[in-house]
């Protein structure tokens, strides 16, 4: 229904007469009374007995005076919500970020966020990088946290860079060396991050480059248990620098990963071609902010 010939009636009855409902509505007395009967031509009933220079309710007329008031009520509501929307003042965004290094690159972004504007929802998804491209791909989500390279089917914005490195069990025979490959590493059990984590194929790769399968003895999408089961002499995990350097008090030591495209290259991806709402297009320009490149515009 078209809110303008209701809210025309409504003034009508409101005013007491179509020259001050005119005045109301801000339109000529001769366009009121086209409205009402547009109104009444729709509903198939008279709204109004007109006699003399009064207008009446009839019986119908009431019944749409009545349900008028609280539809447009409803209309009002509904477009102060939409504008608080636009205004990233109300609204939800949907972010995935993977457990490996959210709390270093992740968190500061999103107190920010939250500081700017404290109205909208953070739905978060944890889930490994390459599981959460899947989630990504479903529309499920709005953004996700994943490791370069991505498929052209999406849009990235870098936020860090850090070198893969091996954490090395205590008193490991390698743990002063600068450098090692997975061959030196090939008679040291393997603790892996599970097969949604991109860096669990990141490192099967380079074995199989290497030519040889790793023994494999954990798997698991919890980063500190994977430092215990180090720090227990169990085997060597794979992580991005800044995390295994938090870890180096405990007497564990890492060593850089001589590997071709040993990178850790986190960025937020989002599909191409997307339409963000508010809530993410405000994230993605905050992010932007902080590690580079222009703020997206606005989208229609």
């Amino acid at each position: 229904m078209d809110f303008r010939p209701l809210r025309a009636f409504v003034e009508v009855v409101r005013q007491g007469g179509f020259s001050s409902a005119a005045k109301t509505v801000f339109a000529t007395q001769s366009t009121v009374s086209k409205a009402v009967k547009q109104l009444e031509d729709e509903i198939g009933l008279p709204l109004l007995d007109r006699i003399g220079h009064r207008s009446v309710m009839t019986p119908a007329g009431e019944v749409v005076y009545r349900r008028g008031l609280k539809l447009l009520a409803d209309r009002d509501d509904l477009l102060a919500e939409l504008d608080e929307i636009r205004g990233v003042r109300r609204g939800s965004l949907r972010l995935g970020l993977p457990p490996v290094g959210s709390s270093t690159v992740f968190a500061p972004l999103f107190a920010i966020y939250r500081q700017r504007y404290p109205g909208i929802e953070v739905r978060l998804t944890e889930y490994g990088s390459d599981q959460l491209g899947s989630v990504l791909r479903a529309g499920e989500i709005d953004f996700a946290g994943a490791l370069l390279p991505v498929s052209e089917e999406f849009e990235f914005q870098p936020v860090r860079r850090e070198p893969i490195v091996a954490l090395l069990p205590p008193r490991h025979p390698l743990e002063g060396s600068a450098s090692v490959s997975m061959l030196d590493l090939k008679e040291t059990p393997f603790i892996l991050f599970d097969s949604g984590f991109a860096l669990h194929r990141m490192v099967l790769d380079a074995c199989k480059r290497a030519g040889f399968d790793p023994d494999v003895v954990a798997r698991s999408g919890q980063t500190d248990f994977m430092v215990e089961l180090v720090s227990a002499g169990v085997g060597v995990a794979f992580l991005p620098r800044m995390i295994a350097a938090q870890h180096q008090l405990r007497g564990l030591h890492y060593v850089a990963l001589g590997e071709p495209d040993a990178e850790w290259n986190m960025a937020m991806v989002w599909r191409r071609g997307a339409w963000l709402p508010p809530a993410a297009q405000a994230w993605l320009n905050l992010v932007r902010e902080i590690h580079g490149g222009a703020p997206i515009s606005e989208q229609s």
